[in-house]
């Protein structure tokens, strides 16, 4: 029994120290439900978090006070199997970039997109992906702002079962995300390349 727990306890001692050694991406993109469901389906993720970030309000909730805050979500991958470049490549495949409203059927301020970057590193790849959608849409607006990252706040407590969604509530939120268009849109702006 010693044995199993020890090994039990070291092999989460190791998720542990690779999630602190891994790297972290805050993105807004509409819905975290299904932002958290797209960025765990990708290679080198070892985690997606819903939540809120990008306002002033202290602990925002779902169903309280989270003005001026994006829904969003902390995604924890390894840099070794999937890096930040294509973290962003996969994020602009998986937004509207033109909705100035909110995303797919969700309107509103905490459905808008946007990049959150740590650092000036960040901040010249986001922008320099931003740049390449601009490009390969000349005759759009892309809205999707770069933004200085700020504290994130991760769903918890009576509202935690927005974590995970699509996954323990599989038949809502497939229902939710077709009702809502959001593949429909997708597969529309970017044709193959989009994931779901």
């Amino acid at each position: 029994m010693k044995k199993i727990l020890g090994l039990v306890l070291s092999t989460s001692m190791l998720f542990y120290v690779s999630l602190a050694n891994a790297d972290k991406a805050v993105l807004a993109g509409g819905c975290f439900w299904c932002m958290e469901s797209d960025f765990e389906k990708l290679p080198g993720v070892k985690d997606v978090i819903s939540g809120f970030t990008g306002g002033e309000v202290e602990n925002p909730t779902y169903r309280g006070n989270h003005e001026g805050h994006y829904e969003a979500v902390e995604i924890t991958y390894d840099a070794k199997e999937v890096s930040y470049q294509e973290i962003l490549d996969h994020y602009w495949v998986n937004i509207d970039p033109f909705d100035a409203r909110g995303q797919f059927c969700d309107k509103g301020t905490s459905y808008l997109s946007a990049v959150f970057v740590a650092n000036e590193q960040e901040r010249t790849l986001a922008e320099k992906s931003k740049k390449a959608v601009i490009d390969e849409f000349p005759n759009k607006t892309v809205v999707t702002p770069i933004l200085a990252a700020s504290t994130f706040y991760p769903i918890k407590g009576n509202e935690s079962y927005h974590q995970d969604y699509y996954k323990n509530n599989p038949l809502r939120y497939n229902a939710y995300r077709w009702n809502c268009g959001r593949d429909q849109r997708l597969k529309e702006i970017w044709g193959d390349r989009a994931t779901h």
